[in-house]
């Protein structure tokens, strides 16, 4: 492994100290080319504070062509590996300075870069510095006046942030462009584009009666494919005014897509740039959930302009402060535009899937984290995920009007700042939240158990109820305030008593019930209240009842999920099969009620996934599981076929009715004929080629192939061939055909797998298809662990090759890996032997050396 005597030193939240120096101004001028980029940048600086410190410049790959400070040309200094510094007598300076940057060898994507012919940036967190010399920490806040200079043919488009202030021709067919941005923000929100691209156009007119054009960029082709993403932003601004009062402050309004992009997409001020997976789309292409993906992740970024942007976070220590936030805020507008239940139920999968996990393993860390070694480790589902449960605890604890004056505080007061968690806590605490008690939540890493005892006193009609929380990543730690309604219901599904509003603030808590008569049984953490894990879980027989008599959603969604791992859980330890009745029984009773709300249905007879299966047990035995769950899927096959079929006959659709209602047919219809195809019955196979040929939407299509790529049938073959020839030419299309393959559970996925990496459509520099087929392998908890390790061996190639192109890429494909103590034998082993074998590399990234060491230690 690398010795940390060749990283750079770790960075601690305790070691911060206002920037030495501000830079109120700065002038960018780019002399765009697609092999080198000339950069001419013009930086106001002021000393911030009574000392003598240099002015220290972070620059990364930069050749530094010329240096002057107050019109005065320098020698050329040699740069460090860091970045200039300049020694500057008094307090107010002009230090301009020219780099190249020969951004079509940058396949990090961070800074300047080229992406089919485009040139992009991405400056989150630390690209800026790659692209001039700047102090590229989020706490200087700049104002920005942009000059993009370039060829009219090859860049016919030059775009930045801000308000457009200027165009016109130059010489030798080069035009120029001017933006200015009147707000000041931080070097990470810098971005521009320039490319031959068209747009969709459409405006909005703000609350106040401002006009607002806005564009979304993309090639000539795709131009059709982004109305959706068009509708979903306009959707975005008339929520964030009526919810949150927050109107947006720019003239013009862009997006632009591409398809290479470490990330989902990013807010830069007036010009976001996405991952094209998140802004194309029409029924043939895309899916339901891809719908409703890209207008959550539209709402995401346009609500970072005033959660992000007009607000940004002093530290990146703060990161969860603008992005747990931004989170929340999203998810509350995808509950807007659909139903509750299911987002909520969606979001806690998702927490549980990824979150938990990481809480659990040699990753996990604070929602703050008090050090870190590179920062792009830490844009994680604990500070995203994890940050938002943070928030909606503290919005349930306030209520929506205090909650809503608290936001309206916070934005009032740090408007054009950098904040910190503690500001946002100052003004949820001005309006009555229990600041200090809940700031305890982004100080403690791992997941909090909460366990209630309960003991009936028939004679008296009294539940005595103790409940315990504890921590077993922080034990010594101070107890957490945490919300936790539940209900206590009676055998027959009567609800006997509801309690909403209780916070557990001790170690242990009493309580005590009158007028219980009969012995209940108890609903803990109804709707998901806070991210703990609860115990003991209720037995077979009262899951049955919650699972047909709550009346909330996601409770019942909650006991039949419980359900059906009590079986598993059992079928694995004991090798039972008690369980499956009950939930058959359960699950028949649930389809009866499919017309009434068909999404809700398909959620709660959803079988758990193998992985979250393995977080119930001590360890993790892959095999026993996957064979746990298919004898649960053939049972329930056998005693619900009729059922199931009779959903499978009635729930066709419009592919292009996206309502709520259309949607959860669609979802449930795919459920349905996964079930229907868990062994590889004719009939089924046959009518799984029936829906992908006649599918009317990307759902139903995918729905298919994906039912028939886990079995033997001839069909699969037949449709996997069907979609790459119809797909082959649309990128973001193709990487579903490519993780369709990677997370199949037959036998031979890992050569196939091996065998796609040669496809002449796979290339590992591009983050997308490295998702699709590598980490799509890798969460492929069935077929990753095989008793050889060659599925790990394959991982640890993808990694060391990815590391030398893309170390953010490389640091998250790794990380399967990291969990090998959660592997029985001789899974673990393996694992670890892998990890160390990457480990022992040479010339590892820090993004990657970081991982692994965690992982080993």
């Amino acid at each position: 492994m690398q010795s940390p005597a060749f990283l750079p030193p770790v960075k601690r939240l305790s070691d911060y100290r206002a920037p030495e120096w501000r830079v109120p101004h700065i002038g960018l001028v780019f002399e765009l080319d697609p092999a080198r980029t000339i950069v001419r940048a013009r930086l106001s600086v002021e000393r911030n504070g009574d000392h003598q410190a240099p002015l220290r410049l972070d620059g990364e790959e930069l050749e530094l062509l010329e240096l002057a400070i107050d019109g005065a040309v320098q020698p050329l200094p040699n740069p460090g590996a860091d970045g200039l510094v300049i020694d500057l007598p008094d307090g107010h300076h002009l230090v301009e300075t020219v780099v190249a940057i020969r951004q079509e060898a940058n396949s990090r994507l961070m800074g300047l870069y080229a992406s089919g012919g485009k040139l992009c940036t991405q400056c989150e967190a630390e690209g800026f510095r790659r692209i001039t010399f700047f102090p590229d920490r989020p706490d200087v806040l700049s104002r920005y006046h942009v000059r993009l200079e370039a060829d009219a043919g090859r860049f016919p488009v030059l775009l930045s942030n801000g308000n457009p202030a200027g165009r016109g021709e130059l010489p030798g067919g080069r035009h120029f462009a001017e933006w200015d941005d009147p707000f000041p923000k931080p070097g990470y929100l810098f971005a521009l584009v320039a490319g031959d691209l068209a747009a969709l156009e459409d405006s909005f007119t703000t609350r106040s009666g401002r006009k607002v054009a806005l564009s979304i960029w993309v090639g000539a082709a795709d131009v059709p494919r982004c109305r959706h993403a068009m509708e979903s932003l306009k959707a975005a601004m008339a929520w964030d005014e009526a919810a949150y009062g927050r109107e947006y402050d720019l003239d013009v309004f862009n997006i632009v897509a591409v398809h290479d992009f470490n990330f989902g997409a990013m807010e830069n001020k007036g010009l976001n740039i996405f991952n094209a997976k998140y802004v194309l789309a029409d029924p043939d292409t895309a899916t339901d959930w891809d719908f409703d993906a890209i207008a959550a992740i539209v709402g995401h970024e346009y609500f970072h302009n005033w959660s992000g942007n007009r607000v940004t976070c002093r530290d990146w220590f703060q990161l969860s402060l603008k992005e747990g936030f931004t989170v929340f805020r999203d998810q509350q507008f995808s509950a807007a535009l659909g139903s509750p239940a299911v987002k909520r139920i969606e979001g806690v999968r998702a927490l549980r899937a990824s979150q938990f996990p990481e809480d659990a393993g040699p990753l996990s860390h604070p929602v703050r984290p008090d050090h870190y070694l590179e920062i792009s480790n830490f844009y994680t589902a604990t500070v995203y995920d994890k940050g938002a449960e943070l928030i909606r605890m503290m919005a349930g604890r306030l209520g929506p009007d205090r909650f809503r004056a608290a936001c309206d505080r916070y934005f009032a007061d740090n408007d054009g700042k950098a904040a910190t968690v503690e500001d946002f806590l100052a003004a949820m605490q001005a309006e009555g939240l229990e600041a200090p008690l809940f700031a305890r939540w982004y100080e403690q890493a791992g997941t909090p158990h909460v366990a209630v005892e309960a003991r009936h006193e028939p004679g008296a009609a009294r539940l005595e109820l103790l409940i315990r929380q504890s921590n077993p990543r922080a034990a010594d730690a101070p107890p957490l305030p945490i919300p936790f309604p539940f209900a206590l219901f009676a055998p027959d599904g009567r609800k006997l008593a509801e309690e909403p509003a209780l916070l557990l603030t001790e170690r242990e808590t009493r309580l005590s019930i009158d007028g219980v008569g009969e012995p209940p049984i108890l609903s803990l953490n109804r709707g998901f209240a806070a991210p703990v894990i609860t115990r003991p879980a209720p037995g077979r027989a009262a899951l049955s009842v919650l699972a047909a008599h709550e009346d909330d959603s996601f409770a019942r969604y909650e006991a039949m999920q419980q359900l059906m791992l009590s079986a598993l859980t059992d079928s694995v330890v004991r090798g039972s099969a008690e369980g499956v009745e009950d939930v058959a029984r359960a699950m028949t009773a649930a389809l009866g009620q499919w017309r009434d709300d068909p999404a809700l249905v398909a959620e709660t007879i959803l079988l758990p996934a193998e992985s979250l299966i393995g977080d119930q047990m001590p360890e993790v035995d892959p095999e026993a599981i996957h064979a746990a769950r298919e004898g649960l899927r053939r049972a329930l096959f056998a005693r619900l076929g009729d059922q199931l079929w009779d959903i499978w006959h009635s729930c066709d659709t419009d592919g292009r009715d996206l309502s709520p209602q259309a949607k959860g047919l669609r979802r449930l219809k795919g459920i349905a004929l996964g079930l229907l195809l868990a062994t590889d019955d004719h009939e089924a196979t046959a009518a799984a080629f029936l829906q992908y040929a006649d599918a009317s939407s990307m759902t139903d299509r995918m729905s298919a192939l994906t039912a028939l790529s886990h079995g033997n049938a001839i069909e699969r073959v037949e449709v996997l061939k069907l979609f790459h020839d119809r797909y082959r030419g649309l990128p973001e299309v193709l990487d579903k055909w490519f993780l369709v393959q990677a997370a199949s559970t037959r036998p031979d996925t890992r050569r196939v797998v091996e065998h796609l990496a040669g496809h002449p459509a796979f290339d590992p520099r591009n983050p997308n298809r490295l998702r699709a087929l590598v980490l799509g392998f890798g969460m492929n908890q069935a077929r990753f662990h095989d008793r050889e390790g060659a599925g790990y061996a394959l991982l640890a190639r993808h990694v060391l090759a990815t590391d030398r192109l893309n170390p953010q890429s490389a640091a998250r494909l790794v990380q399967p890996l990291t969990r090998w103590r959660r592997f029985a034998a001789p899974w673990g082993p393996l694992m670890r032997a892998e990890l160390a074998r990457i480990g022992s590399a040479p010339d590892l990234s820090r993004d990657l050396t970081e991982v692994v060491q965690a992982g080993l230690a």
